[in-house]
């Protein structure tokens, strides 16, 4: 893997509800081209450490700074512009749009930056094997589809960091195998990094470093 300075600085995060700290005072660093699994109990605190990297649900404590930019110390503005031009995510739920295509909602990042490319949507839907749905509607695919339509979405406008929660959950061990094969290739060719939350050993194991988040801290895995 390529010797990239880090992407993503991450440092004193803090999250508490009422008097419960979810977590505190956690540090950490991510690479370009590198893949990190984060792993844990449910409940721990994964996905909401993954939303408040993004500015998308507040911290009660920390910086992020991804390529020197401090994201929450910019507005609702500039947090939204930063997210759309440079994060990449895989949710749980999807997130599709029942009323696009598959072709559409891939495509949809790079419309809302105004650079639509009809080629980059093609190669993606190649990648994750989904050529031959590009004209289907989100409620004709299974669940393991919609997965790969999430995954080629967050990829298709190159981000610079990709926060993926449970990117294989919903795939057999094949796909499973070819969507980790892919985060890897693109990460290395756009010298992004990713962010891996997930409870499969198999997907953690494929991943360039591991860390799991107990009792509120940040431990090597």
């Amino acid at each position: 893997m390529p010797d990239f300075p880090p992407l993503l600085i991450a440092s004193g995060l803090s999250k508490r509800f009422g008097g419960q700290t979810l977590f505190e005072g956690l540090d950490l660093q991510l690479r370009r081209g590198e893949l990190l699994a984060l792993l844990g109990e449910s409940g721990s605190g994964k996905s909401t450490l993954l939303n408040g990297l993004a500015a998308l649900e507040p911290l009660d404590e920390g910086r992020v700074l991804l390529d020197g930019q401090d994201l929450l110390a910019l507005d609702e503005g500039g947090q939204a512009a930063l997210r759309r031009e440079r994060l990449g995510f895989v949710f749980q739920a999807f997130h599709v749009l029942p009323h696009l295509t598959v072709r559409d909602n891939v495509g949809l990042p790079l419309l809302l930056q105004g650079r639509p490319d009809a080629a980059r949507v093609d190669e993606m839907l190649a990648a994750v094997g989904l050529s031959d749905r590009a004209r289907h509607l989100p409620r004709e695919l299974s669940g393991g589809q919609l997965q790969r339509v999430a995954i080629a979405r967050a990829l298709v406008h190159r981000p610079s960091l990709v926060l993926a929660d449970e990117p294989t959950g919903n795939l057999d061990p094949r796909h499973a195998d070819q969507v980790m094969q892919l985060l890897r290739q693109q990460l290395q060719q756009q010298g992004a990094a990713c962010l891996l939350v997930t409870h499969s050993a198999h997907a953690a194991s494929l991943a360039d470093r591991r860390l799991r988040l107990e009792g509120g801290q940040l431990v090597d895995a």
